[in-house]
């Protein structure tokens, strides 16, 4: 799989955790963070379905 394939991380820069350990950029968990690089494409897909879930929540 080249680069070009990859699910890309929805990181922007902004990194900083809340407290409930969620990043205020991305809207990623610190856990999900770390193991990004070792995810595969799928288990990256279901992390994006998560931070889409989460990105609702904080616009209520």
């Amino acid at each position: 799989m080249s680069v070009r394939d990859k699910v890309r991380s929805p990181c922007v820069s902004i990194c900083a955790l809340d407290e409930h350990d969620v990043c205020v950029g991305c809207q990623r968990t610190g856990d999900e963070i770390m193991k990004w690089t070792q995810m595969s494409n799928d288990e990256r897909r279901e992390v994006l379905l998560r931070v889409a879930e989460r990105e609702r929540r904080v616009l209520l």
